[in-house]
């Protein structure tokens, strides 16, 4: 790039701007970094680092619609997974956007692929033989320079309907 060039996109982007810019690029960073830790916990079965960047408060809706209230709640529920249905189990997880609302407040959706679990849930289906896939959405907010998790839901992927049926819409 010349330094006329330089110049210029000096000229035409303001520094707070581009202070903005950065600042959400370093956020999301954030955002992506603590879903990644989040599927590293769930790989060691360990709850208390899976439910750590939630908030206090949270509430969190799981793969068959009950409501969890409370970081502790979540917690304790997670442990209890982790040591039957989703024990030995894997999660691979992909973040597919990053939506922020304005101040300190985010969207994030991921989808999930786990393998190698005991068992499901009553009326969970895998998506395909040995694979449960999800939609995971979290409404995320900034604490100081912490971001939290203030609410998740969690909904399964439905396995694809055999030729000649239909799934209901």
């Amino acid at each position: 790039m010349t330094t006329a060039a330089v110049a210029l996109t000096f000229l035409l982007t303001p520094p707070a701007m581009a202070d903005s810019a950065k600042a959400r690029g370093t956020d999301e960073a954030a955002i992506r970094k603590l879903v990644a830790d989040q599927a590293e916990a769930w790989n060691r079965s360990d709850a208390t680092a899976w439910s750590k960047d939630f908030a206090p408060d949270a509430e969190f809706i799981n793969i068959v619609g009950t409501v969890f209230k409370g970081r502790t709640e979540i917690q304790t529920r997670h442990a209890f997974v982790f040591d039957t249905l989703f024990k030995g189990s894997r999660t691979e997880v992909t973040v597919t956007r990053v939506h922020f609302l304005g101040g300190d407040v985010a969207v994030t959706d991921m989808e999930h692929v786990v393998t190698g679990y005991a068992g499901l849930p009553p009326g969970v289906q895998p998506t395909e033989a040995g694979v449960l896939k999800t939609r995971m959405r979290y409404v995320m907010k900034k604490n100081g320079k912490r971001w939290e998790i203030v609410a998740g839901q969690n909904t399964d992927v439905k396995p694809t309907p055999a030729p000649g049926t239909s799934r209901p819409q």
